[in-house]
């Protein structure tokens, strides 16, 4: 309960302050948005560039870890026809 008092009293005074120094508070706040801007666009270059570096990275290693896959399943199928050959030279009761 005090905690909704003491709220009530802050934004009553809050607003009182608002109205009285309104042209101060037009005056910071011109000079507080263009700072915001700079920093938050900043800031998204920043994640931006980091998200892009991050995809090329995993282009890289997915072609890499392709091309292994590729040969080892190269080397599978070799495997696979020579004990197809052995097999069939080997026919049981022949």
């Amino acid at each position: 309960m005090k905690t909704l008092i003491g709220g009530a009293v802050a934004a009553v005074v809050g607003l009182i302050c608002l109205i009285v120094w309104f042209g101060e508070f037009l005056q910071l706040l011109a000079g507080a948005v263009p700072v915001m801007l700079l920093i938050g666009g900043g800031l998204a270059i920043y994640l931006g560039y980091d998200e892009i570096k991050d995809t090329w990275k995993k282009d890289t290693s997915t072609d890499a870890s392709k091309t292994g896959e590729v040969e080892k399943f190269k080397q599978e199928i070799d495997d696979l026809k020579k004990e197809i050959e052995t097999l069939k030279t080997d026919k049981p009761g022949a």
